[in-house]
C-alpha cells in the first residue's frame, strides 16, 4: 500500500470539516440562539409564577428588585373639605362628605374658610396630592357668606392679578358644590360659579363638574338641596375612587375656558324626586368666558360679551355687528338721559357720562369702585400687604407714606395716552379735553373715602391683619391720584386738592406730561409726578402712544412748567427693555430741563397678554439692569445721587443733592409740617408760598441704597409667594 495514500485517507475527514467549517459555525450559532431564547422564556415563566404566589398588594411594591412607594397610593394622599356657611347647611354637608371620604380609608380634613389663609396655604395644594372640595353658599344679593368672604375676595383678586399668573395653582385638584336658591335667579349659586371659575383661571385642575344645590324644592333637580348634595357626593366619591387608581379622565362636565357645567338635563334620564318647573330651562346656559373676566352671571346668546372675553375668529363678525348695534342704541339713550344718578350738582353742560355701561362693566370687573360718572377708587395691593404686616410700597420706602392709610383714586378715568404698559389694557376712556358731564369734587371725595373705608372694613378679622393697622387704615392720611387716567384733566382738580388738604390728607398727583397749562395752573400738592416714559420723540410715540399730534412739544412744555414748581417734584422713569433703556444722554438733557427734586427709575411691570400691547416678559428688565442704568444716568447728571432702593418693586430713587444734609439723606416727608404750610398758603390766598426743603424729613437707614434690607421695612415680615410661575421680584 502506498504510504502517501494512507496519509490522504486519514486527513480527508479533517479536510472535509475544514471545507465545511462555515456551515458548522452557522449551526453552532443557531443552536446558541435557541438556547438563549429558551432561557429567557423559562426565566419569564418562573417570574410570573413567583408573582402569582405574592399577594396583589405586595406585587405593586416590587420594582426592579427593590421596594418603592406604591404608585396607586400617591395618586390621592388625602381630601381637604373647605366650607363657607351662614346657617350651618354647608358645614353639615362638609361633615357628611368627610364621613364618606373616611370610609375610603383616606385622610380627610374639614376646614372653615374663615380660619384659612389662602395667601399662605393654598399653594401647598399644588404638590400635596390632595383633592380639595369647596362647599360654598351664596348669601344675600349674591355675596359669599361671612365666613367665606375673605377667601372669595382673595381668590378673585388673585385671578385678576397678572402677578399670580395662569399657572399659580397648576397641580391643585378641586371640585365645587354651591348652595343657593333659584328663587333668586340673578344670583343663583353665584359664589359657587365664581369660586369654580377663579380656581380654574389660576391653573387648578377641576376633577368634577360643579354641583348646584337648590333650596327651592320645586326647582331643585333632585327635590331638595339635601338630595342635590347627596347626588353630587356620590359622583365625588366615585371620582375619588377613580383618581386613587390613577385614572385621570375628564370631570364629566362640559369644560371650556373656566366653565364646567353638568350635562344638559335632556341628555340624562329623569330621576325620582325631580320636579322641573314648567317652561324652565337648564341652568347650564352658556357662561361668559373668564379669560380676563370675573363675571358670575350667565350670559345668553343675546347678551353682550365682556370687553375682555376671548372669542373664536369665525364669530368675530357677528359679535362686532352686535356690539356696534348695541353701542348705537346706548349712545341714543345717553343723549336723552343721564344713566347714572349723581348726588353732586352738574356744571350745567349737556355732555355724556364718561363711564358708559360697557366701561362700567369692564372696570368693575377689575376691582374698581366707580364714583359718579367719571371717578373711581381701588384698594392697592400694598395697602392690603401693609395691613397684614408684610411691607409697604416703594413710596413708603422713599417718602415715608403709610401704605395702609393710602387711598388710591382718580377724579378722571380718562387719559390722553395709550401706553403699552397700561395696567388696565386700555379699558378706560381716552380724550384730549374734558367733554363729559362733570361731578362736583365734594361728592367725589366723600364717596371715594366711603368706598375706600368700606373696602378696608372687609379686612376685619382676616387672618394676619394687625388690629392697630386696621384701625389706622380706616383714617385716610394719603391720597395717590395715580389710579388710572389723567387726574389733571378734571376741571375742578384744584378744588379737589383743597378738599384733600382740608381733611389733612397728603396729595401725590401723577400726570403724563401732556397738559402743560394745567400744570402751570395747578395749586401746591405734596408731591407732583411727571411720567417720563421716554426721552426722544420717536420712543415716546412708540411707548406712550399719545393722542395729541403735538405730543412732543406738550411733553417738553410740561417739563418746563414742572421746573417752576417750588414744591416737591418727581420724574417717573419706566424702563422698557429694548425700547428706552439706551437713551441715557437724552434722559440727562430732560433732567436739566425740568430740574426735578427726585427721579424714580422703575422697571416696567408686565401686565399680562393684551391685544392692545406687544409688551412681553422679555421687555421687563432685571433689578440689576435697572441698577446699572441708574448708575450710568447719575454719571451724566452731576447734581444728583442714588438715594434709596425698593428691590421688591424693582425701583430706585435718584435725589437732588440739596436733600443730602450733613451726609444724611432727607427724602422723607414731614406730613404734619406740610399740612401747616398748605394751611398758611390757603389762609394767605397764596401769598405765603413754601418749597420742598420746608417739609422734608430724614430717611431711615434701611431705606437707603446699599442697605442690607434692600428697602424693606424691618418692622414688617417679607412674604414670598411659593409659586414658581413667576419671579415676583421683577413685578
Amino acid at each position: 500500500m502506498d504510504p502517501s495514500l494512507d496519509v490522504w485517507d486519514l486527513s480527508s475527514p479533517l479536510l472535509s470539516l475544514w471545507i465545511n467549517r462555515f456551515y458548522i459555525y452557522l449551526g453552532f450559532a443557531f443552536g446558541l440562539s435557541l438556547w438563549i431564547c429558551f432561557q429567557i422564556v423559562i426565566k419569564k415563566q418562573t417570574k410570573n409564577s413567583q408573582e402569582k404566589s405574592i399577594p396583589e398588594a405586595t406585587q405593586d411594591l416590587m420594582t426592579n428588585g427593590y421596594i418603592s412607594l406604591q404608585k396607586k397610593e400617591i395618586f390621592v394622599s388625602g381630601v381637604k373639605i373647605f366650607y363657607g356657611s351662614q346657617t350651618g347647611t354647608a358645614k353639615g354637608f362638609a361633615a357628611i362628605l368627610a364621613k364618606a371620604v373616611t370610609s375610603l380609608d383616606l385622610p380627610v380634613e374639614v376646614i372653615n374658610l374663615k380660619e384659612y389663609d389662602p395667601d399662605d396655604r393654598l399653594t401647598e395644594e399644588v404638590t400635596s396630592q390632595n383633592v380639595c372640595a369647596f362647599l360654598v353658599a351664596t348669601y344675600t344679593d349674591g355675596c359669599p357668606t361671612e365666613s367665606a368672604e375673605w377667601f372669595c375676595r382673595w381668590l378673585e383678586d388673585a385671578a385678576r392679578d397678572f402677578r399670580f399668573g395662569k399657572t399659580y395653582l397648576k397641580g391643585m385638584r378641586y371640585a365645587v358644590f354651591g348652595l343657593g336658591n333659584s328663587a333668586y335667579p340673578s344670583h343663583f349659586n353665584k359664589v359657587g360659579k365664581s369660586v369654580d371659575k377663579w380656581l380654574w383661571m389660576l391653573g387648578a385642575n377641576r376633577v368634577l363638574a360643579r354641583g348646584e344645590g337648590d333650596c327651592d324644592v320645586v326647582r331643585s333637580k333632585h327635590g331638595s338641596i339635601e338630595a342635590d348634595f347627596m347626588a353630587w357626593k356620590a359622583r365625588f366619591i366615585s371620582r375619588l375612587q377613580m383618581l386613587r387608581k390613577g385614572e385621570n379622565k375628564s370631570c364629566g362636565g362640559r369644560c371650556k375656558k373656566g366653565k364646567c357645567e353638568p350635562k344638559p338635563r335632556g341628555s340624562e334620564e329623569a330621576e325620582p324626586g325631580s320636579h322641573p318647573p314648567p317652561g324652565s330651562h337648564p341652568r347650564d346656559a352658556k357662561e361668559e368666558e373668564p379669560c380676563e373676566s370675573s363675571s358670575e352671571e350667565g350670559s345668553g346668546p343675546d347678551e353682550h360679551l365682556s370687553l375682555n372675553s376671548v372669542v373664536d375668529v369665525e364669530d368675530l363678525g357677528e359679535i362686532m355687528n352686535h356690539m356696534k348695534k348695541e353701542k348705537r342704541e346706548k349712545d341714543r339713550q345717553e343723549e336723552n338721559t343721564s344713566l347714572f344718578g349723581n348726588t353732586g350738582k352738574s356744571d350745567g353742560s349737556e355732555g355724556r357720562a364718561m363711564i358708559t355701561p360697557a366701561l362700567r362693566e369692564a372696570l368693575t370687573k377689575q376691582g374698581y369702585q366707580l364714583i359718579g360718572s367719571h371717578s373711581g377708587v381701588k384698594l392697592c395691593r400694598w395697602t392690603k400687604s401693609m395691613l397684614r404686616g408684610r411691607g409697604g410700597c416703594y413710596k413708603h420706602t422713599f417718602y415715608g407714606i403709610e401704605s395702609h392709610r393710602c387711598m388710591e383714586t382718580t377724579p378722571s378715568l380718562a387719559c390722553a395716552n395709550k401706553c403699552v404698559f397700561c395696567w388696565r389694557h386700555h379699558t378706560n376712556p381716552v380724550g384730549t379735553e374734558w367733554r363729559w358731564k362733570m361731578d362736583q369734587p365734594e361728592m367725589i371725595l366723600k364717596e371715594a373715602m366711603e368706598n375706600h373705608q368700606n373696602m378696608i372694613k372687609q379686612f376685619k378679622g382676616v387672618p394676619g391683619v394687625k388690629l392697630e393697622r386696621f384701625e389706622e387704615g380706616m383714617k385716610v392720611k394719603h391720597c395717590a391720584l395715580s389710579l388710572v387716567g389723567e387726574p389733571i384733566m378734571y376741571p375742578e382738580i384744584n378744588r379737589f386738592l383743597k378738599l384733600l388738604h382740608h381733611c389733612k390728607i397728603s396729595s401725590f398727583l401723577v400726570t403724563n406730561a401732556q397738559f402743560p397749562v394745567e400744570i402751570i395752573n395747578l395749586k401746591p400738592v405734596t408731591q407732583l409726578y411727571v411720567s417720563v416714559d421716554a426721552s426722544t420723540k420717536d420712543s415716546l410715540k412708540k411707548i406712550d402712544r399719545p393722542l395729541f399730534k403735538n405730543f412732543w412739544q406738550r411733553f417738553l412744555d410740561s417739563l418746563t412748567a414742572l421746573a417752576a414748581k417750588p414744591q416737591r417734584t418727581v420724574y417717573r422713569l419706566t424702563l422698557v427693555k429694548s425700547w428706552n433703556v439706551d437713551e441715557l444722554q437724552a434722559y440727562a438733557e430732560l433732567v436739566s430741563l425740568g430740574c426735578p427734586d427726585f427721579i424714580e427709575v422703575k422697571g416696567v411691570t408686565y401686565c399680562g397678554e393684551s391685544s392692545a400691547s406687544s409688551l412681553t416678559m422679555a421687555n421687563v428688565p432685571w433689578h440689576e439692569e435697572v441698577v446699572r442704568f441708574v448708575w450710568e444716568l447719575v454719571d451724566l447728571i452731576p447734581d444728583y445721587e442714588v438715594a434709596c432702593e425698593h428691590e421688591h418693586s424693582n425701583c430706585l430713587l435718584i435725589a437732588h443733592r440739596k436733600f443730602k444734609i450733613g451726609g444724611e439723606w432727607w427724602t422723607w416727608i414731614d406730613y404734619n409740617r406740610f399740612q401747616e404750610l398748605i394751611q398758611e398758603y390757603e389762609d394767605s390766598g397764596g401769598a405765603r408760598t413754601f418749597c420742598a426743603e420746608d417739609y422734608m424729613a430724614r430717611t431711615p437707614h434701611w431705606a437707603l441704597f446699599g442697605a442690607s434690607e434692600r428697602g424693606f421695612d424691618p418692622k414688617d415680615t417679607r412674604h414670598q409667594r411659593k409659586s414658581g410661575s413667576k419671579n415676583i421680584a421683577r413685578c
